[in-house]
């Protein structure tokens, strides 16, 4: 399960850098570029709701699962690696949040900068025909 969790751990990544990328000013050379490539990424990058959401019920289901730990029946070693698995249960959970969150932000900064192009090119347009 572990490389599941690296491969969404560098989706996340990927989206960020695009994001901040395409949000950075004064990069309008390299946002033209950008642009395009994070067009035809979005499509791709959408099979990473349907993984988060399955790796969603995989920390649920172990949660149910997983067997209590209560104090006077646990050894300290068990009640170690209880402790150890809920915090990586929060882990996995926060980077599924932030791989959907970046996803969204993805989606939505790249039809915004679309559009800015779009009436910029409008703009230059009427100043010629002026």
């Amino acid at each position: 399960m572990a490389l599941e969790w690296v491969v969404l751990g560098y989706a996340a990544a990927a989206e960020a850098v695009m994001v901040l990328l395409l949000t950075i000013p004064g990069l309008d050379g390299l946002r033209r570029g950008l642009l395009a490539v994070t067009r035809n990424l979005l499509k791709p990058f959408l099979s990473v709701v349907p993984f988060c959401l399955f790796l969603l019920m995989d920390i649920y289901w172990k949660y149910e699962t997983r067997p209590t730990c209560e104090e006077e029946s646990c050894s300290p070693s068990e009640h170690l690696r209880h402790q150890k698995s809920i915090m990586k249960s929060q882990r996995n959970a926060l980077l599924i949040a932030s791989a959907l969150l970046f996803y969204w932000l993805l989606y939505s900064v790249t039809h915004l900068v679309e559009r800015i192009q779009l009436l910029n090119q409008r703009i230059e347009r009427l100043k010629n025909k002026d």
